[in-house]
């Protein structure tokens, strides 16, 4: 049932790195109750449960927290949990009597996985922003784009997800096995400004190396160098190259079957390259490309839309898609030889499984029923 079997997790409802963070631990067995709102609010994004893939492996109790008897609840909740996971601005679980200090006091092994934009403290600390603001600050959304045109946000793949989610369930996995260790819990503070600056660590040492310059598009990953781009092919779709050493580029350059093609490394000649490599491509069509380069080093794939990635054979027989309740989603990651992760249940609706997850926490009826007169639903 996945490595995390037996942990549980207290998720309070939130959008977009939060629900990630708890979508991973779901995934690798750890039992992760949501706190949802009664009813749907007004979170910036219309969320459809059923289809809200996040969700996925979860259990779901409803409560106010705005009413008096929330607090109590909650901690109650909390008792019972190895650790809990918030999305809201800074200050607002303080406000609520759910702050790490209350939170702690209750029960002192509790890991507390914080996830905002600019971390707990900070001038920026209290003010509303998304990904593309976060990865903006971190000087990451400076660099993607191409050469005299605007940066391009790269979806909220950055900021929410790869330096906000995973970094908290990275985190929350870490104070995790500290606690177990220790026997003491404490707080882990994910910020996505830094974690988009975590993710482009490798460039920190080609800027301070002087292998890398700040004007977007002319560097060998971000479309600066014409052999680590997309190209158009003849029907009209996307195929990409990303022969970066010299061998592969040799053989690139034979795949295409080339003449007189520059030194890779002529940045003066770079221009008349990719003018080359753009003509080579536009001559075959995206499928005939694949049977050319197929069986090759040359590192060359096809730009797939998502509902292509799911049929594509390589993925097909890695089983890297799979289908929860009708809807077609990415499987858990990374595998596991020994304790695989799994998908144990679709998103649940707001208060769905709920009972059953309190009796697993240890809640007897008398109990349960307790918290259901006090607001609880479930």
């Amino acid at each position: 049932m996945g490595p995390l079997q037996g942990i549980r997790v207290l998720e309070f409802e939130s959008i977009g790195p939060a629900p990630f963070a708890g979508m991973l631990l779901a995934d690798m067995g750890a039992d992760v109750l949501v706190v949802d709102r009664p009813a749907t609010t007004d979170l910036g994004l219309e969320r459809e449960r059923w289809f809200d893939v996040m969700m996925r492996g979860k259990r779901s109790v409803t409560l106010d927290l705005k009413k008096a008897k929330s607090k109590e609840i909650s901690l109650e909740l909390i008792g019972r949990a190895d650790a809990l996971i918030e999305g809201m601005r800074p200050g607002v679980m303080e406000r609520l009597g759910l702050g790490p200090e209350e939170a702690l006091r209750k029960n002192p092994r509790l890991v507390y996985g914080r996830m905002t934009g600019w971390g707990q403290d900070g001038p920026l600390a209290p003010r509303a922003g998304h990904d593309i603001n976060y990865i903006a600050l971190a000087g990451v959304l400076h660099a993607f784009g191409r050469k005299g045109e605007a940066p391009v946000p790269p979806l909220n793949l950055i900021g929410d997800f790869g330096g906000g989610g995973m970094l908290l369930g990275f985190g929350v996995a870490c104070a995790l096995l500290e606690a177990a260790r220790s026997g003491r819990g404490q707080v882990v503070d994910a910020a996505m400004v830094e974690g988009a600056s975590l993710l482009a660590a490798m460039f920190a040492g080609f800027l301070t190396a002087g292998t890398w310059r700040e004007a977007r598009g002319e560097n060998i990953l971000d479309t600066g160098a014409p052999w680590y781009n997309v190209y158009e092919t003849k029907d009209g779709k996307y195929v990409s190259i990303g022969s970066i050493e010299a061998r592969f580029f040799k053989e690139l350059v034979q795949r295409l079957r080339l003449k007189n093609v520059p030194p890779q490394h002529d940045r003066r000649r770079w221009p008349a390259m990719r003018a080359m490599f753009a003509k080579a491509f536009k001559s075959k069509t995206r499928k005939q490309w694949c049977k050319v380069f197929e069986g090759s080093d040359a590192c060359f794939a096809p730009v797939l839309t998502w509902s292509e990635a799911r049929r594509d054979a390589h993925n097909i027989f890695r089983k890297s898609f799979i289908e929860v309740s009708g809807v077609e989603q990415p499987a858990p990651a990374p595998r596991f030889s020994r304790t695989p992760g799994a998908v144990r249940r679709a998103p649940p609706e707001r208060g769905e499984g709920g009972a059953a997850a309190l009796a697993d926490w240890g809640f007897d009826d008398a109990a349960i029923g307790k918290l259901k007169a006090l607001g609880l639903g479930c």
